[in-house]
């Protein structure tokens, strides 16, 4: 990850002084506003940029008049459903006195908290289809997380408006790779201050607080009262509370730095050797402990190495080989089971242990748990159908879902009863079973075409006598397709086959 360049000494507020640049800037946040009929769209994190930038876009607009505040100002906050609890409880009410405050200031202001959709959500992809947690060469969260929700918003706009112009509190400061980035785009501008969008068509992006340091960012929130009546102390005591050293940035994205491996963002992030900010925030507030049972689990989806809990075959249930090893693929059934086990505990002691404001806090939603369900039965022919009762024992509740009985060809008891009969042998057991839910499915249909070959690819994935059985395997069938052996196929002079092995989760990858 880049570092953070040094601090340049000089503040943005030294040529013209602190209240003179405030103003100047607000006045060009006007011109650009009254400039089109463009709908803006604001970027919100709830963190010190975002902040800064809003209310200087805030204050623009209340110095208009109400004949010239015409056309509408997003306000865009991605909620991850991940997210730092704190954090995520700031964003949230902030967003609700945004559309206060504006309705009452008759500003046209419009906040939007926009989620992944459940297909996207995080457990859906780690619990349910068995996505091993995510590493930098394997960030499969950010798009689906981040990227995915705020895209379709601002496409939208596009699709309604024409263009769109993004509002961002995007600084050089922040990285030498941002700085590079913004730099460049800088060059291509077509219009004053404002530059193209390198990944959204007929969108531009203005960034009011570009140039600005950090010192710059909370001298102007320290020294400007919050309009929409939040507290901006009380972000720098979240600020502080959350790192050792009292400095940390908000993360909006991969190119953001963070501050000595610590960062607000997702609890669950593995993409940083610890989470130090949820650390920070237990070790400075004791009535935050009941944070530990997240911090415990994040830890323990960030396993150094995580192949005894990842099925030795890839998601497709073939063998792949890399320095003559199996590449692993997706989390085992075991596994995905006891993450939503360790899952579900945590929430239910947050739920006890929490103050009121976490009291009904929702780790995993009914609609992730039911759609993980159905990964399960339907696509992974996981047909015990194991999930309503891990719920029940862990909650004391029944699961909130429908029965799958058009799916499940046999009860608990029944498949316990297949299990017993294959003495131990997972992967007997798993041929069966799935042997036994493909000619389920194919006896429904009018036309069986298809089925012969469904089950020659069941069989094709488990006959193997076991793990050993299957990489042998998999090595002899790779020796006589290319006459090369898979320690030698990574070797520099077969590039090409070494380039196609070392892509241990290109399968992940849509």
């Amino acid at each position: 990850m880049s570092k953070a360049p040094r601090q340049n000494t000089q503040s943005a507020f030294h040529d013209l002084g602190y209240t003179e640049t405030i103003n100047a800037l607000v006045h060009e946040i006007q011109i650009l506003y009254r400039a089109d009929a463009i709908p803006w769209v604001v970027g919100y994190s709830g963190g010190k940029d975002s902040t800064a930038v809003l209310q200087l876009v805030w204050m623009a607009l209340q110095g208009l008049v109400q004949e010239e505040r015409h056309k509408p100002v997003h306000v865009i906050s991605t909620d991850t459903l991940v997210e730092n609890p704190i954090v995520a409880a700031w964003v949230t009410n902030s967003l609700t006195s945004i559309a206060t405050s504006a309705q009452q200031q008759e500003l046209p202001v419009q906040p939007h908290r926009l989620t992944p959709t459940v297909d996207d959500s995080f457990w859906v992809n780690l619990i349910g289809r068995g996505y091993p947690a995510p590493r930098h060469k394997f960030r499969w969260c950010t798009e689906r997380l981040k990227i995915n929700p705020s895209n379709a918003f601002i496409t939208n706009v596009v699709k309604e408006s024409g263009e769109t112009i993004l509002v961002l509190g995007t600084r050089k400061a922040e990285s030498t790779k941002r700085a590079s980035v913004m730099n460049k785009l800088e060059r291509q501008r077509i219009r004053d201050r404002l530059s193209p969008n390198a990944s959204l068509p007929n969108s531009l992006i203005y960034s009011p607080v570009e140039n600005w340091s950090n010192d710059d960012v909370w001298l102007f929130l320290m020294q400007s009262p919050n309009p929409w009546g939040y507290n901006n102390k009380d972000l720098l005591t979240m600020y502080q509370g959350a790192s050792e050293d009292g400095e940390c940035p908000l993360v909006v994205d991969t190119t953001t730095p963070s501050c000595g491996d610590s960062r607000f963002g997702c609890w669950v992030c593995t993409l940083v050797d610890q989470d130090r900010s949820m650390q920070a925030m237990i070790q400075n507030d004791e009535e935050k402990d009941w944070m530990l049972p997240l911090l415990e689990l994040r830890n323990a989806l960030d396993v150094t190495d995580d192949k005894p809990l990842r099925d030795f075959r890839r998601m497709s249930g073939k063998v792949q080989l890399f320095h003559n090893d199996p590449i692993h693929g997706p989390y085992t059934q075991e596994s995905r089971q006891n993450w939503l086990k360790r899952l579900l505990q945590a929430q239910a002691w947050v739920r006890t242990h929490g103050p009121v404001e976490v009291r009904n806090i929702e780790l995993i939603s009914d609609a992730e748990l039911r759609k993980i369900r159905r990964i399960w039965v339907i696509d992974k022919h996981e047909i015990e159908d194991d999930l309503p009762n891990l719920y029940e024992n862990v909650t004391g509740q029944p699961f909130p879902d429908e029965p799958l009985d058009e799916h499940l060809p046999f009860s608990s008891d029944d498949m316990q009863v297949l299990k017993d009969l294959c003495a131990g042998d997972r992967m007997l057991y798993e041929l069966v079973r799935e042997l036994i839910d493909t000619a389920r499915r194919f006896r429904a249909k009018a036309r069986r075409h298809g089925l012969s070959d469904a089950l020659e690819n069941a069989i094709k994935r488990h006959f193997f006598d076991g793990k050993e059985d299957a990489i042998e395997h998999a090595r002899h069938r790779q020796h006589a397709l290319t006459g090369i052996d898979s320690s030698e196929a990574a070797s520099p002079t077969n590039t090409e086959q070494r380039e196609r092995l070392s892509e241990p989760n290109a399968e992940f990858r849509e």
